[in-house]
Formats: structure tokens, C-alpha cells, sequence
């Protein structure tokens, strides 16, 4: 390349870093000592006053290449007067996974202990090989949109190719070191950056271009679906950031083909990423749930339906404990209330008359319970019970029953059957209390 052309290539730098991180806000580095990151580094020292910049580099444990990539970093980033702050992956970390989500666990560490904003050294080139990934696996058009995606982390050398990188790197006379992990045909990402896509460059010289646009497509896609969310669906994030809720009322009616659309841009906004078959299960169950009713998702997470909402929480590994049900207040058990109320439908088994001259547990239901229900007067399982109602054993092992201490007769199972114990006297005497359970998120 000419003289000028490496001007040229210095200049593009210097500008993608003064337009992606012109908002003034501290910015945290992410440094690996790679070609990509050491030219991030120079252009942003070249760009940036030193105290406006962090560095962050990680050691990811796996061999003396990694350690010294640390020192270089370190070194580097001092020479510069910029502060560096640094860590060793703890443990053995083996998959492109574990490595990716230490890395990341520590920048975001970084981030909040300094208030800034992450930056990363992506390039065009990662752009194209993680959409060919994402193609490879199967991924729709959220995830095709890739490294373009809206995101708190911000990529100034996105729209700058590998190659030109190398040059500036040439031209500012900077070392870095060579990862020999990505030569490794272990690491699927070294097999598509090394074989697959150069065979594909052979066969249709314009692949490059071809994945950009597909990337390009899907993240004006992506960012039209979550502006439809923003704009119609009501979702409330929890104030200790462990779910949300997500108003059922305006999911009612779409088919499953659209909630397979809506539902991945919600869950993100409790940073949650739906594959294939947890995208379809929950399109479904949103159609078909009945209150108290839940899924599980990959990941430790769940969603229930309450009476309101669609409940995005973390899994729960126990049973609750049980609990006296207090007649003259609402008492709340789990994730569920009972309350007196003046209001009472005889054909509605969310609502039960209790008596007053009895005192009454609510627990989960356990193998071998059993209940004389109406309308029939029959004793009957309350397993059989809870599955005829369509209950999966997961909500089953969480459902409230309700039972007489005074020799654990059960007397109600909300939302299912009412034992004569708990269904309004004919006669209309005051031995009793109106009340209704619901499903609420305490």
C-alpha cells in the first residue's frame, strides 16, 4: 500500500473512534494484546485525552501466552499513562463459552466499578464470520443482526476490515502478540475464519458483502421489532432486576408465528436469550396458559401466568413452606394470595367459602393427598385432580392447597375443586368467609 493509502487507513481509524464514542462518556477498553485491540488502544490514546480512557485486559488462564499478553497490555497502557486494571480467570476454562463469558463477567465488572462505557475491538471481519455461525446454527433474523445489534457496548472498528488493521498497525510500529489458539482447528470460529469462509470466497468472490447485507437487513429487522415492543407491549422490569412482567392482555390474540417474534425482544429486556425450541414453547404456552400454569426456560428461568401478567423469574429449586391462612387479612403464600372478599361466584373455583370456626394451612400439594369434591361427593386424588385440570408435574409440586389442621382434611384447591367444607351454605348462614385466591408476584 502507498503512503497515502496508509494516511488514508490511520484517518478512517481515528474517525470510526471520534464517531462511536463522541458522547463524552469514560470508556473501559476491552485489550487482549491482539493486532485488533493494540490498534484500538493507539487510536484511542491518538483520539482521547488518557483520563477519559480504562484499560481491561484479561487473563484467561490458559498458558504463558495469555500472561504475557497481560504484561504487553500493562506495559503498554503505562507508557501511554492510561490506567490499566487486570485478572486471572479462576479454574480451568475449556469451551469458547466459558472463556467468552469470564472475559465478560469481568469487563462488566470494570464498567459499573468506573461508570463507563465498554468498548471493544470487533471488526468487519468478526462481523462476517459470526453470521456465517449464526447461519450455520440455524439462528433467525434477531440473531442474524449479530455484532450490529443495538447494544451498550460500542464497536468503533465494526465497519473496518482486518487487513486495514494490520496496515495501521505497520504504519503506527506496533507489536502485539499472536493468540497460537487461533490457529487451533478445536475452536469452531478458527475453522470458519481459516477454511470454510476462504473456500467460500473461491466459489462467490462477493460472500464478504453478501453476509454484511444479511446482517445489515436483520438488525434494521431487530431494532423495528423491539421499537413494536416498546411501543405496545407493557412490560415492567423488577427493581432488583430478577424478571419482569409482561402484560398478558397485549399478547392476547397474536398467533404463535408473531409471539415467536414479540417474545425474544422481551426476555431481552431481562437479559435473556431465547434459543429455537424455548421461543416456540413459550409462543405456545402464552396462548394456552391458565393462571398459575408455567414453563421452564434454558438457563435457570421460568415464566408463570398470573392473572395479569406473563411472569418472567428465576426458577425455583424448593418447595414454599407452608402457611396459616389469617381469616380477617390476605395472606400471601408463595406467589400466591388469599384474601376476604364480599364478592363470591359459585361456579368460579377461584373463590371459596371457609369456615370460620376451623383453622386452616395452606401448603403445596404431596403425593397421596386426597379430597371429597364436589360436585360428585366422591374421594378423589388430588393428583388426578390437578392433572384432569391440565397441570404439569412442575405445577403441581408448587400448587396451594388448602387444608384443615383439625385433621388435614383439604377443603379447597384453588382454581380446581371445593370440598362441601368450602362451598357456600344454601341457607345462606354466617358460618362461613367469602374468599379468592389469585396468582400475584409478591
Amino acid at each position: 500500500m502507498t503512503a497515502r493509502g496508509t494516511t488514508l487507513v490511520q484517518d478512517s481509524v481515528f474517525r470510526a473512534l471520534e464517531l462511536a464514542m463522541r458522547d463524552g462518556a469514560r470508556v473501559i477498553l476491552a485489550v487482549s494484546g491482539g493486532v485488533d485491540s493494540m490498534v484500538l488502544l493507539d487510536a484511542a490514546a491518538a483520539v482521547f485525552a488518557a483520563d477519559h480512557l480504562v484499560v481491561a485486559t484479561f487473563d484467561h488462564g490458559t498458558g504463558t501466552y495469555a500472561s504475557d499478553a497481560v504484561a504487553r497490555v500493562a506495559e503498554r497502557s503505562s507508557g501511554l499513562g492510561i490506567e490499566c486494571v487486570t485478572e486471572r480467570a479462576q479454574g480451568q476454562l475449556a469451551s469458547e463459552a466459558d472463556l467468552r463469558n469470564a472475559r465478560w463477567r469481568f469487563l462488566r465488572g470494570v464498567a459499573r466499578r468506573f461508570d463507563a462505557t465498554i468498548s471493544t475491538a470487533h471488526t468487519a471481519d468478526d462481523q462476517i464470520e459470526t453470521v456465517l455461525m449464526r447461519i450455520m446454527r440455524g439462528s433467525g433474523a434477531r440473531g442474524l443482526a449479530a455484532l450490529f445489534a443495538d447494544s451498550d457496548v460500542v464497536r468503533p472498528l465494526l465497519s473496518v476490515r482486518r487487513a486495514d488493521i494490520v496496515t495501521y498497525a505497520r504504519h503506527r510500529r506496533l507489536t502485539w502478540a499472536e493468540d497460537p489458539s487461533n490457529a487451533s482447528p478445536r475452536f469452531l470460529r478458527n475453522r470458519v475464519r481459516n477454511d470454510l469462509l476462504p473456500a467460500l470466497r473461491r466459489v462467490r468472490p462477493s460472500i464478504d458483502a453478501d453476509l454484511l447485507a444479511v446482517s445489515e437487513t436483520a438488525a434494521v429487522w431487530r431494532s423495528q421489532v423491539e421499537e413494536f415492543v416498546a411501543r405496545n407491549v407493557a412490560v415492567r422490569t423488577l427493581e432488583n432486576g430478577s424478571g419482569i412482567d409482561v402484560d398478558a392482555a397485549a399478547l392476547a390474540g397474536y398467533p404463535s408465528e408473531s409471539l415467536a417474534i414479540l417474545w425474544p425482544a422481551i426476555v431481552a429486556q431481562a437479559g435473556l436469550a431465547l434459543d429455537r425450541r424455548g421461543t416456540r414453547r413459550l409462543a405456545d404456552f402464552t396462548s394456552e396458559a391458565r393462571v398459575g400454569g408455567r414453563i421452564q426456560l434454558s438457563g435457570g428461568w421460568e415464566v408463570i401466568r398470573s392473572r395479569d401478567a406473563l411472569q418472567l423469574r428465576a426458577s425455583r429449586g424448593t418447595k414454599p413452606t407452608p402457611s396459616r391462612l389469617e381469616l380477617s387479612d390476605t395472606t400471601s403464600w408463595s406467589d400466591w394470595s388469599f384474601r376476604p372478599t364480599h364478592q363470591a361466584d359459585a361456579n368460579d373455583t377461584w373463590f371459596a367459602w371457609l369456615p370460620r370456626n376451623r383453622a386452616l394451612l395452606i401448603r403445596a400439594w404431596v403425593p397421596g393427598d386426597a379430597m371429597r369434591a364436589l360436585p360428585s361427593g366422591r374421594v378423589r386424588k388430588v393428583k388426578h385432580l390437578l392433572t384432569k385440570a391440565g397441570l404439569t408435574g412442575h405445577q403441581r409440586r408448587v400448587w396451594p392447597v388448602v387444608v384443615a389442621e383439625d385433621g388435614g382434611e383439604i377443603v379447597w384447591i384453588p382454581g380446581v375443586r371445593r370440598s362441601d367444607a368450602a362451598t357456600n351454605p344454601a341457607d345462606g348462614s354466617e358460618a362461613g368467609l367469602s374468599f379468592f385466591c389469585e396468582y400475584v408476584n409478591r
